[in-house]
């Protein structure tokens, strides 16, 4: 299947679609490229020099440095440091009472006793990156660490012991 148009998935991208025409790239087959083209356009949109390897999730990129380490970047230019560790340790964290009302209502309300809601904020622009609702003390969650096995660094990070 060849390429959607690059202002399609810009606007895909930016949240400017209707829900008729996500529907429809949706049921669409897979687009092979698709992940490469999502790349080029976020570089180009960005206008980063460090190439970026990974859309880690909304606002958040992996990195690749001119020395070769990688990090975690926000879009502002902010960094959390390796991306094989938590970059929510990094953030602004601001923990309430799930109860408080401005999410859960009814019987969906969290029982202020047992659980705590979390934000994590950029320190760079305050965008909010993640959201959890925990258990009182749980440890930050890790979403996701990228696996990049297929290249020779990962031996080296192996090595390193991270």
């Amino acid at each position: 299947m060849p390429e959607n148009p690059d202002q399609l998935i810009r606007d895909l991208l930016r949240g400017r679609l209707s829900s008729l025409e996500i529907e429809r790239l949706q049921r669409q087959d897979k687009d092979a490229g698709r992940a490469r083209q999502i790349l080029r356009l976020e570089q180009e949109r960005l206008g980063w020099s460090d190439p970026i390897l990974l859309c880690l999730q909304e606002h958040l990129y992996v990195v690749e440095q001119a020395d070769g380490s990688r990090v975690v970047r926000c879009d502002c230019g902010q960094e959390f440091g390796d991306y094989r560790r938590n970059w929510k340790e990094a953030a602004l964290v601001h923990e309430r009472d799930g109860s408080d009302g401005e999410v859960h209502r009814g019987p969906r309300i969290a029982d202020p006793g047992w659980s705590i809601l979390r934000e994590f904020y950029c320190p760079g622009c305050a965008a909010q990156l993640d959201v959890e609702v925990v258990p009182r003390a749980y440890p930050f969650i890790f979403n996701f660490q990228p696996d990049f096995a297929d290249r020779p660094e990962a031996e080296e990070a192996e090595r390193s012991g991270l």
